[in-house]
């Protein structure tokens, strides 16, 4: 079993290595972005990866604390399914009104990978491999849909 503080000194170095790694990736629109702290510019949208000791995941999560409007952003975001889907070239999972870790009412659009974990460092390349090409594919896919959040 990990202790607390060996599991946060992992999680920190591989977040760090994948920032290194993915630094000179830029944008589609060509800047320069932090994709492991990627910013939508919309409030209570997030792109969220996560990497623990027996899954990897990347998502979008709407976290408004009106559950009613998070469903809105969440049927607004279904309306472009197809589009994300023919980005990605695979389908996701889709979850209205779920709940977090934390108790929190979410809604999330997500690809999940069992099995990896980021406390082997023989598993970082597979991690990074499966968190690389969906990050930018989700940036793609945010800079061709984000007006339609902007107003919300």
């Amino acid at each position: 079993m990990y202790k607390r503080e060996e599991i946060t000194r992992t999680k920190k170095q591989f977040w760090t290595t994948f920032g290194q790694y993915m630094k000179p990736v830029p944008s589609a629109e060509g800047g320069r972005v932090n994709w492991q702290n990627y910013k939508t510019g919309v409030k209570h949208i997030f792109f969220r990866m996560r990497a623990e000791r027996n899954f990897v995941s990347i998502g979008i999560e709407i976290n408004h604390p009106d559950t009613e409007l998070q469903e809105l952003v969440f049927e607004q975001l279904r309306e472009f399914k197809k589009m994300l889907h023919a980005i990605l070239g695979e389908d996701w999972e889709w979850k209205l009104h779920d709940q977090d870790e934390f108790g929190k009412i979410t809604s999330m659009v997500e690809k999940k990978l069992k099995g990896p974990s980021v406390m082997n460092k023989d598993d970082w390349p597979q991690i990074i491999s499966f968190l690389k090409p969906r990050i930018i594919a989700l940036d793609e896919f945010w800079g061709n849909i984000k007006p339609a959040f902007e107003e919300l």
